[in-house]
């Protein structure tokens, strides 16, 4: 399982992570003080939580799978994918699942609280990787090849959209109709899908009052400044509050609850505010270092589940930080997603920490 003489990690790729995770864990000090006092009377309540459910198993699993060889998780595949769906089934049950904000994401283990889909976007990776390297003879068979390993992600998209949870969804999608092209996916199999996919999400947002209202706010945010259209204009107010250098770390006025989800989603928002223009764009180009590094390492992978795992684990971190910030922006319109490594949230540090775990060991073995 851990393969011994393997080369050292991709020591650039393994700093940019840890950087992102200490920036992660300095944010959340800031972000999450105004409400860790309202809620527990303790200024650190959640920097201390995201550093012990967090960060510290989160390295330690970090470490470990950087050691394990990554064909190990190719023989694992359909149980990570059988216990995906599980989880997820769980967090719809009524008394398993726990609701907050009109969602049913997560399951309650007592001391702390766990997210399912983040880790089924892992396991989707690492299904989509091992299923193409095994079937790349029958790629452009529709039967044989393709609506097998569709009807998986299909599924999975399914039960993740009952939560409801759109953000997920849509980087589930994202992240698997990469690895179906970089694969050598039939492209009338991929247009055929694309647009029936964009089908269904076009009857998801018109049948829904609040997907609605996101799409409304999103092509004019001005409309109602107070209202539906609340949300990213603190976001814009806040990043536009930075200016070039910022206003100083523990500064943020919007994290005074006028900032939704300051610790979580929108935390890129005080990122702006606290750290200006300057140094967020920094944070972008450390995402997109990460991004490049990770396709390098697939494309001198010399196996095929070796390169699609990487491809595939690089286009989820890619486009969550991609999706999340443009959010935040104004770009793209608001969706609920962390943003990877900074955003407060365990479930998220923890999938996302071993995702780069494997993908450090993919680099260990590619010279």
């Amino acid at each position: 399982m851990i393969k011994k003489n393997q080369n050292p990690p991709n020591y650039t790729l393994l700093g940019l992570v840890l950087a992102l995770v200490f920036l992660g864990v300095t944010v959340i000090a800031s972000a999450s003080s105004v409400l860790s006092w309202q809620n527990h009377t303790n200024t650190y309540y959640y920097l201390v939580h995201q550093i012990l459910f967090g960060v510290l198993p989160g390295l330690l699993i970090l470490a470990l799978f950087s050691k394990i060889n990554y064909h190990f998780w190719q023989k694992l595949a359909p149980i990570l994918m059988l216990a995906a769906f599980l989880l997820l089934i769980l967090v719809l049950v009524p008394g398993l699942g726990v609701v907050s904000g009109g969602a049913r994401r997560w399951l309650d283990l007592g001391v702390v609280s766990v997210q399912p889909s983040e880790f089924a976007k892992l396991a989707m990776v690492v299904y989509l990787a091992a299923w193409f390297a095994r079937k790349q003879k029958n790629l452009h068979d529709f039967v044989s090849g393709f609506l097998p390993s569709l009807l998986m992600v299909g599924l999975m998209a399914f039960l993740i959209f009952r939560q409801p949870d759109m953000g997920t969804l849509i980087v589930l999608a994202a992240t698997a109709a990469t690895m179906f092209f970089a694969a050598g996916s039939h492209i009338r199999h991929l247009l055929g899908t694309a647009g029936l996919a964009f089908a269904a999400l076009y009857l998801a947002i018109v049948t829904t009052p609040y997907r609605v209202a996101r799409v409304i706010t999103f092509l004019d945010p001005a409309r109602d400044p107070q209202g539906i259209g609340y949300h990213v204009n603190q976001a814009l107010l806040a990043i536009g509050s930075g200016g070039l250098f910022g206003v100083g770390f523990n500064r943020s006025l919007q994290k005074y609850n006028y900032l939704p989800e300051p610790m979580g989603d929108s935390i890129f928002a005080v990122v702006g505010e606290e750290m200006g223009f300057l140094r967020s764009a920094l944070i972008i180009l450390m995402f997109m270092a990460l991004a490049w590094l990770g396709l390098k390492i697939a494309q001198r992978t010399s196996d095929q589940f070796g390169r699609l795992l990487a491809v595939g684990l690089t286009a989820w971190i890619g486009l969550q930080a991609f999706i999340n910030i443009s959010a935040m922006l104004g770009i793209m319109p608001l969706t609920g997603i962390p943003l990877p490594f900074i955003s407060y949230g365990s479930s998220s540090l923890l999938a996302t920490l071993a995702g780069m775990g494997i993908l450090l060991n993919i680099s260990r073995q590619t010279g």
